[in-house]
C-alpha cells in the first residue's frame, strides 16, 4: 500500500511540475525547418508589471503549457536585450537609446503595431513568419487558450 502511494504521489507530482519548453530564435527555427509548428514570442522587459504578472499566472497554467509545449515552438524574449539575434535569414541587434536603456530591432518589428510598442506583447507567427496575432497587454490563461486554439 505504501509502495502505491509513493508511486501516485510521484506520478501526481511530475504533472504538477511540467515546464514550459522555451527557445531561442534560432532553434525555434531550426526545429521548425525539421517538423513545422508555429511561433509564440512572447515580447517582455525586466521592468514590466504585467509582463511578471503573466509570467507568474498565465504561462504556469497547466492548460497553455500543454497547449504550448505541443502545437508551437515558445520563446520569451527581453525586448531590451543587447545580444544580436539571426531570425528569418537577418541579424537583429540591439538598439541603443540613450544611458543603459533602448530596445532590440526585432522586439520592436514584433511588438509594434499602429506604430506603438506596448509590453507584454505576444506574436504569433506562422512558419512561414506570417504574423497570425499580436496581442498586447496583459492576457489570462482562458483567454490565450482560445486564441491558441484558433491556430494551426
Amino acid at each position: 500500500m505504501k509502495k502505491w502511494f509513493l508511486i501516485l504521489a510521484f506520478l501526481t507530482a511530475a504533472s504538477t511540475f511540467a515546464q514550459l519548453k522555451t527557445h531561442t530564435f534560432e532553434e525555434a527555427e531550426r526545429l521548425a525547418a525539421e517538423s513545422p509548428k508555429p511561433y509564440v514570442i512572447f515580447i517582455h522587459t525586466d521592468w514590466c508589471k504585467f509582463c511578471k504578472m503573466m509570467e507568474n499566472t498565465t504561462f504556469k497554467n497547466k492548460e497553455i503549457i500543454a497547449a504550448l509545449n505541443r502545437n508551437f515552438y515558445f520563446i520569451s524574449f527581453n525586448a531590451e536585450d543587447k545580444k544580436d539575434i539571426f531570425f528569418k535569414e537577418a541579424v537583429f541587434k540591439f538598439k541603443p537609446k540613450g544611458n543603459n536603456s533602448g530596445v532590440h530591432e526585432l522586439a520592436t518589428a514584433l511588438a509594434e503595431k499602429n506604430g506603438n510598442t506596448t509590453y507584454p506583447t505576444i506574436a504569433i507567427l506562422y512558419p512561414d513568419y506570417s504574423v497570425v496575432a499580436q496581442l498586447q497587454s496583459y492576457i489570462n490563461a482562458k483567454d490565450l487558450l482560445q486564441v491558441l486554439g484558433k491556430i494551426r
